[in-house]
């Protein structure tokens, strides 16, 4: 299934939710199952809801504006509506707390009171005590607070996410709670410290159903790229289940000295392509089908060594290169011919951000001998998109392969400089 997410632009206009509300029921009244999908993914009222119900359902206009709300990060359309219509407020309102300006945060709220309750950024991130809480922006918390703001919960959750700990600590004072699957916030941005202080309080390590090895899927899966943050958040979960002694796992925990030992052991180890459920085992709670979309350029069959540059962790990739791994290793090619992709297309498309590490591992598989004139085959399912599907690119290089990724966010510019 996909799922669309939507990003108001800077100057957002009521006209274009409408009109997407209008296409949404236009598309449910054609029994478009991509439309299904959405409003099951969207609608609190159809989760579970078969094709065949929701083709029979009495869906609205209005259940239509409440899906495309939901896809901007608001819970109704009442919420969207005010926000786009208090835009420029919200915009004064979010650079001030952004740039710990209490006093110009508590002017506006005096002025415009409702404001305290609409969301700042994005329903995400939520409305003004919610959003300074991101930042740790504890004077703005307290303000706005003693001005009417409720929404302890939900700033304690973000404020937990971000790593926030001592505004996290004061909202606890006001009665935020510790809820069921409150640690997968933590291990989804690789946050040690949010995830740290959880425990401590007695957190049930599960998710929101009981899952008690979501968490540590999670950990795994996640498209966050923070190697240290990722070592401590397996560091504090590896207690509490019964990891494997694996070469990938010694990988995903960073731990050099036991990747090194299993290389001693097999040489050949640099050589070996490892599956996407390799990478990230069912048995540990991750997704059945390997999870390829939390990823840049795809991970399926690959080295070690392209696995180090995805995951920015540079020094697994010294260690790979000193034990001979071979900077022009190709990925496997499937049945539809896909693959065959080396090391330096992970150095130019990928989840990290441009100021890691993948211009110094581009320059150094170059001077090994990697060549930017490699050429492949690859797809990457793009579901985040307002349309999504497959991303195809053939017979390309890095280079290309960079130059034609739609998602310009996950291009490294500084490596692709090094390839030309």
């Amino acid at each position: 299934m996909s799922t669309v997410s939507r990003h108001l632009p800077e100057r957002p206009h009521l006209d274009v939710p409408k009109r997407e509300a209008r296409e949404l029921l236009d598309a449910w009244r054609a029994r478009e199952l991509q439309a299904l999908d959405r409003i099951r993914r969207r609608h609190p009222k159809y989760p579970d809801a078969t094709n065949a119900s929701l083709k029979a359902a009495p869906f609205k206009l209005a259940d239509a504006q409440r899906v495309i709300a939901a896809e901007y990060g608001f819970d109704r359309w009442s919420v969207l509506k005010q926000k786009i219509e208090s835009h420029a407020l919200t915009g004064a309102l979010r650079v001030a707390i952004e740039a710990n300006e209490a006093r110009e945060v508590v002017r506006i709220l005096r002025g415009h009171p409702h404001l305290v309750h609409l969301p700042v950024r994005s329903g995400n991130w939520g409305p003004p005590m919610s959003h300074a809480a991101n930042l740790g922006r504890l004077e703005i918390v307290q303000a706005v607070a003693a001005l009417g703001a409720r929404d302890f919960q939900h700033a304690f959750d973000r404020a937990l996410l971000q790593g926030q700990i001592a505004t996290a600590r004061w909202l606890r004072t006001q009665g935020a709670q510790i809820e069921p699957g409150s640690v997968m916030g933590a291990c989804e941005t690789l946050n040690s410290d949010g995830l740290r202080f959880l425990l401590e309080l007695g957190a049930p390590v599960a998710d929101d159903r009981g899952n008690r090895l979501a968490p540590l899927a999670l950990a795994l899966e996640t498209y966050t790229r923070n190697p240290a943050g990722k070592h401590a958040v397996l560091d504090l979960l590896a207690p509490r289940y019964d990891l494997p002694d694996t070469p990938i796992m010694a990988f995903h925990r960073g731990r050099v000295d036991r990747l090194a030992a299993f290389l001693r052991r097999d040489p050949r180890l640099v050589e070996r392509r490892f599956s996407t459920r390799d990478i990230y085992p069912p048995e540990l709670g991750c997704a059945e089908d390997g999870r390829n979309g939390l990823c840049g350029t795809p991970l399926d069959d690959v080295t070690l060594l392209h696995l180090a540059i995805e995951f920015d962790e540079r020094a697994i990739f010294d260690l790979l290169l000193d034990q001979g791994a071979d900077p022009n290793a190709r990925a496997a090619v499937d049945d539809a011919g896909f693959g065959g992709y080396t090391p330096l297309f992970h150095t130019v498309v990928n989840c990290g951000r441009p100021g890691q590490h993948q211009q110094a591992m581009a320059k150094a598989l170059l001077a090994r001998g990697a060549s930017p004139q490699a050429r492949a085959n690859l797809r990457k399912f793009l579901d985040w998109r307002e349309v999504p599907g497959w991303h195809e690119a053939h017979n390309v290089t890095a280079t290309e392969w960079a130059r034609e990724f739609p998602e310009r966010g996950w291009i490294n510019h500084r490596a692709m400089a090094e390839l030309s």
